[in-house]
Order: C-alpha cells, then sequence, then structure tokens
C-alpha cells in the first residue's frame, strides 16, 4: 500500500508538499532485516502517522523562507537607524556612568 501525504496552506499562494510512503516496500525492507510481520507493519504504520504529524506541523517550505528574507529585506533601513539609535544611547549612558564614577578634577 502506498500513501501520499499532503499538506496544503492558503495564504498568499496555494502550496503542497507531498511525501509519498510505500509502507509495503518498508515492511519487505524490515522483514529482510528480521523483523516479525506484525512488528514490520506496526513500524510501517508508526512512520506513516510521523509523517503525517510532521507535516501537520507547519514546517517551513522555501517559500515561506523567501517571503520571511523578503519582509527583512523591506526592513533593512529601519534596523541600520535603530542600531544607530541604540549606539548613541549606549554611548551617553557610558559617558554619563564614567563622569559619575570617575569626575574631572581641573588643575588648580
Amino acid at each position: 500500500m502506498c500513501y501520499t501525504l499532503c499538506l496544503v496552506i492558503f495564504d498568499e499562494y496555494l502550496i503542497m508538499a507531498a511525501i509519498t510512503f510505500d509502507t509495503h516496500e518498508f515492511v519487505k525492507k524490515l522483514k529482510s532485516a528480521g523483523f516479525s510481520e506484525s512488528q514490520a507493519e506496526a513500524v510501517a504504520e508508526a512512520q506513516r502517522d510521523s509523517l503525517a504529524q510532521a507535516l501537520d506541523s507547519h514546517l517551513a517550505t522555501k517559500v515561506d523562507i523567501s517571503r520571511l528574507e523578503l519582509k527583512l529585506l523591506e526592513h533593512e533601513g529601519e534596523f541600520k537607524l535603530i542600531k544607530w539609535m541604540l549606539g548613541i544611547i549606549l554611548g551617553g549612558v557610558i559617558a554619563l556612568v564614567l563622569k559619575a564614577f570617575f569626575p574631572i578634577v581641573g588643575n588648580g
């Protein structure tokens, strides 16, 4: 028996991820490795169920990662501005701490 497990996501696009899992071939391989018929069938069923669960757990596809990269690139200028602002604030805080603990003593 051969199963095809599919996940369909509706967002901006229709995405379909499919894994074909041939349980008969899997059982044959397990039996040739020393499993009994019932053990091999139980392992094949467990494998099929775990594949179905993995697809249902919203794995990221290449399209998902590409969309995320594009969104990050859209905000690249904002990230640079925030970096500069944090640098200036951190510099000011360091200057205040240094002034508080190491006062400048004049010549006189």
